[in-house]
Order: structure tokens, then C-alpha cells, then sequence
């Protein structure tokens, strides 16, 4: 290393273990049809079960889930990207979403994370997600070869690290609208100077 470059900053600690699954994982897998008529956390049982069965049981809050292309393609319930919030899921890393899926994981504050390589991860690796800089960490079980990985992903705009800062959509509309009602109250309650009348 020169004298003039400066270390790289260390990576965050591990958030969880690795699932990767392949390509087309479609929205009757996240949410199978026949569970509709449910509520979340009985949709989330049945999460992947016909690909993966030990998936919404053993999955742990800070996991990440990594695939390959067009994740999320199918119908446009939003129970697909629910569940795996339910279930604690830290972000979907994936070589490419549907376009359907990718709005509606940003609106329930679910990260989607755009990687080439998604699906090169060694499964059960220990995973750390590094929102701000689009990037994933890996570090492969028992030291295996995923040691020190670093996954470069598609950077996410700003203000959808913001609305998923917030928890999706709707509490970051309400936390804008709560912040323009605080700064109106504010303001309404500053004195403004008074002008004396001429002599």
C-alpha cells in the first residue's frame, strides 16, 4: 500500500447467513395463491416452501436472500415483498428484478439490491448489507472461500434510501408531512419584527 492511500474502511459487522436460490423466484413462491385469504405472518409460513422448505422457518432477522434474474416477476401483490419483511429478510440481492416487484419492495421498505453476481454466493455465508454503499460483505462459513468477498451493487437513489430509512412508502410520507406541520407551527409562532410608524 502507498503512502498516500488510505485504508479501507472495515466492513460492518455480519447481519446474518446467505439463502441463494436461481432465477425466475416469482411472486407465487414469495406468497403462494391459496394463502391469500390470510394475514401476513400465515402467508410468511408458506414463503418459498415448494422451492425451499426450511426457508421461513429457519430464516433469521438480518439474512439476505440472493438470486438470480427477473426476481419477483408474477402478479403485483404485495404480499411477496411483505412476507420477507415479515420474516426479517435485511435485503433481496438479485441480478435483476421485475419492474412491478422492484416498486413495490421500495414502498413496504424492503432494500433491493441490483448485482451481477448475486447468485455466485455460497449458501449459509455470513452476510453484512452496507446500504449507503450499495455494497454486501461476505465471509464464507467456516472460513470457506467467500471469506472477504465484496459484492459492488447498482447504487439506490437517495430518497429511496430515505423511504426505506422510514419503513416504506407511507411512514415516509407521514414523517414529511409531520416535519412541514412542525416547521408551519414554527413558524407561525416566531414573532416578525414590527415596523414603528414615522415620526
Amino acid at each position: 500500500m502507498s503512502a498516500n492511500r488510505l485504508p479501507a474502511p472495515p466492513a460492518p459487522p455480519a447481519t446474518g447467513r446467505a439463502w441463494v436460490f436461481g432465477d425466475d423466484l416469482n411472486t407465487d413462491l414469495l406468497a403462494p395463491g391459496g394463502t391469500m385469504k390470510f394475514g401476513i405472518a400465515e402467508i410468511a409460513r408458506h414463503c418459498l416452501e415448494s422451492v425451499e422448505p426450511r426457508f421461513a422457518q429457519a430464516a433469521k432477522p438480518g439474512d439476505i436472500l440472493f438470486a438470480g434474474r427477473n426476481f419477483g416477476a408474477g402478479s403485483s401483490r404485495e404480499q411477496a415483498a411483505e412476507v420477507l419483511r415479515h420474516l426479517g429478510i435485511a435485503c433481496v440481492v438479485a441480478v435483476s428484478f421485475s419492474g412491478i416487484y422492484y416498486r413495490n419492495g421500495f414502498n413496504l421498505g424492503l432494500p433491493l439490491l441490483v448485482c451481477p453476481d448475486a447468485a455466485t454466493v455460497a449458501p449459509g455465508a455470513a452476510v453484512a448489507c452496507d446500504l449507503d454503499a450499495a455494497r454486501i460483505h461476505i465471509r464464507g462459513p467456516g472460513g470457506g472461500p467467500d471469506g472477504g468477498r465484496v459484492l459492488d451493487c447498482e447504487p439506490i437513489p437517495a430518497h429511496l434510501v430515505a423511504m426505506i430509512r422510514a419503513g416504506g412508502l407511507v411512514p415516509h410520507l407521514q414523517q414529511r408531512l409531520e416535519a412541514e406541520r412542525a416547521a408551519r407551527a414554527t413558524s407561525a409562532s416566531t414573532p416578525t419584527a414590527s415596523t414603528a410608524p414615522a415620526a
